[in-house]
């Protein structure tokens, strides 16, 4: 059987510099806390753990000590609590998520209502919509925006993770509502470097293994899209859940992995392969 990984498969940028800044920290004497998941992958947060690095969902009851900012970020009321405690901060919030964070301030400031494309019940939306200083609305597509109430003045970011078609799909709506729009494309390339690598990969294999968390948005898109095209699709978080009979008649598999996946998960998938073989 033979075994294709995507060329791109694992760590985006954003996620490797927020894994690096945690093990790092790790390492200091003192104790040590991730606002949140440091990123989408149980595996990861366990392995911060062992080093003592826990997981809060809030700052109540961490009065000293060093709190990492995940890769996703916080709520802009989290980061001020943060430095209002004089809590030593890492802030290892992705530079895309940063950067749309910024784009909504400044469009708020300016007099703009703001639009952001994405899932309302996503971390990272969830603190982008909380740099808003006005009015602020989350719409996951293009139909939701003939929802709202009438906007002399829009502005528009997009959630790190979504597709450019569903972005553009969304301006469209909003140029039809006539008024001025303003537009920031802060997609992340990442994201759509994987969705078209995982659209040619499932074209030209028996079976896609999709590696990534349950809870990680990028990678159950990759599982959406592979399995439109390869039914024979599978999505897991390691090794351990590969099933034998998934293999009968492949002779070729695609491998895949979300943006928070570790390269050492996405090897012991590699190697649980090559033993069918």
């Amino acid at each position: 059987m033979k075994i294709i990984l995507a060329k791109r498969a694992g760590f985006c940028f954003g996620v490797k510099r927020a894994t690096q800044m945690a093990f790092e920290a790790a390492g200091k004497d003192q104790e040590t806390f991730t606002l949140g998941p440091i990123i989408h992958s149980p595996q990861v947060v366990h392995k911060l753990e062992e080093m003592g690095v826990g997981v809060v969902k809030d700052l109540s009851g961490v009065h000293n000590g060093t709190v990492i900012i995940r890769s996703h970020g916080v709520l802009a009321s989290e980061m001020e609590e943060a430095h209002h405690k004089k809590l030593e901060v890492v802030d290892a919030t992705c530079p895309f998520v940063k950067k749309a964070q910024e784009h909504v301030k400044y469009l708020s400031e300016t007099g703009y209502d703001v639009l952001v494309v994405g899932d309302a019940d996503h971390p990272e939306v969830q603190g982008i919509v909380s740099y808003a200083l006005g009015k602020v609305y989350v719409v996951a597509s293009g139909e939701q925006v003939t929802k709202l109430p009438k906007m002399g003045k829009m502005g528009v970011v997009a959630q790190t993770t979504q597709s450019f078609d569903n972005l553009k799909s969304v301006v469209t709506e909003c140029l039809r509502r006539g008024g001025e729009v303003r537009v920031f494309n802060t997609i992340c390339d990442a994201t759509a470097v994987r969705q078209q690598e995982a659209t040619e990969l499932a074209n030209q294999v028996d079976c896609v293994i999709v590696i990534g968390g349950y809870n990680s948005a990028n990678t159950r898109r990759l599982a959406e899209i592979c399995t439109e095209i390869q039914p024979r699709t599978h999505h897991i978080e390691t090794a351990a859940e590969i099933d034998s009979a998934w293999f009968v008649g492949v002779e070729t598999v695609g491998v895949t992995a979300g943006a928070s996946t570790p390269k050492w998960i996405i090897d012991e998938v590699i190697g649980r392969l090559e033993q069918e073989q």
